[in-house]
């Protein structure tokens, strides 16, 4: 998929509401005009940016030559503050110029109508998080999955260096029992975060969830195969803790939090590109939409009125 050794081309595709990766991730991977980025309407992403050196800012053998925003009025903004030549208008006019593109937009139950155009047309798709919230459309991914497209969806937080632990801490933790994790905004939105932070220390396995639900928020209890409770906390106001999480252990306990949201987005972007030039997925597939099952298992628990849901349950319609 390496485009015979030349740059890869990328289209950024989709802008919602609360979501600036197509300022950040285009940025990340071009680099970026702090002049124009100044006029970015989301600060932090300016803040993580100008702790760079600016002459380090981009991946190398990729760049973000197309955009294009659901308000076209956002479009030359973008472009000019990070670096895109062209702006297209409609999402599928990107269809034979280029090598990849980037759904970058993060409400699940709307993705399958942004992907679709691209799966049908053969391109690689990088799906933000979270992929699919409901099960009629991850049944849709599962199927173009099992078809032969090539489809990648991660949370920022998988790549976060703070999230991974060294030898010692883990001997100095003993064996896990317990794991806390916390994302601002929704469960069907930001629950990826809290959730993707913590699957790497388990692995796949996740068994039940049960939702603690209130008009600030929910509180999801979920059991892991691995035999450790994981609690995670969506309160929607709750900004200033995102990416805490805290693990116990037999022995010793450890508090964790994302201070580096810049590397763990560019971690979360070089593995996509990895994956199209060597073909090597950064993670399986069905790891993905167990995640995805947890979090459509969540949103199960909470509409009735906080039942003890089995992952497997959704798995298993999921795949049916």
């Amino acid at each position: 998929m390496s485009n015979n050794g030349k740059q890869l081309r990328l289209a950024m595709l989709g802008m919602i509401e609360g979501n600036g990766h197509p300022y950040s991730w285009s940025a990340i991977i071009n680099g970026f005009d702090p002049a124009a980025m100044a006029a970015c309407p989301y600060p932090a992403i300016l803040s993580y940016l100008g702790k760079q050196r600016v002459e380090d800012v981009r991946v190398p053998g990729a760049g973000v030559t197309h955009l294009w925003t659901d308000d076209p009025a956002d479009a030359p903004k973008v472009a000019a503050a990070s670096l895109i030549p062209n702006i297209v208008a409609k999402p599928e006019d990107v269809i034979g110029h280029v090598d990849a593109v980037i759904i970058s937009t993060d409400d699940g139950d709307d993705h399958i109508r942004r992907v679709r155009p691209f799966i049908e047309a053969g391109l690689p798709v990088f799906v933000d998080k979270p992929m699919a919230t409901n099960i009629a459309d991850l049944r849709q991914f599962v199927q173009w999955h099992r078809a032969g497209a090539t489809i990648l969806s991660t949370s920022g937080m998988r790549y976060a260096p703070e999230m991974r632990l060294n030898e010692e801490q883990r001997a100095d933790l003993g064996d896990l029992r317990w794991i806390t994790s916390f994302t601002c905004k929704t469960w069907e939105r930001y629950g990826i975060h809290a959730l993707e932070a913590v699957e790497p220390l388990l692995g796949p396995g996740f068994l039940t969830v049960q939702a603690q639900s209130d008009a600030g928020g929910d509180v999801m209890h979920i059991t892991h195969r691995g035999g450790v409770r994981v609690t995670l906390g969506a309160i929607h106001d709750a900004y200033g803790s995102f990416g805490a999480v805290h693990l116990y252990g037999t022995k010793g306990q450890l508090p964790l939090r994302l201070t580096d949201t810049y590397h763990a987005f560019r971690g979360q972007l070089v593995a996509f590109i990895d994956m199209l030039r060597t073909g090597a997925r950064p993670l399986p597939f069905d790891e993905t939409v167990e995640l995805m099952a947890v979090i459509i298992a969540g949103r199960r628990s909470r509409e009735q009125k906080g039942a003890l849901i089995q992952v497997a349950d959704i798995l298993a319609e999921t795949h049916s």
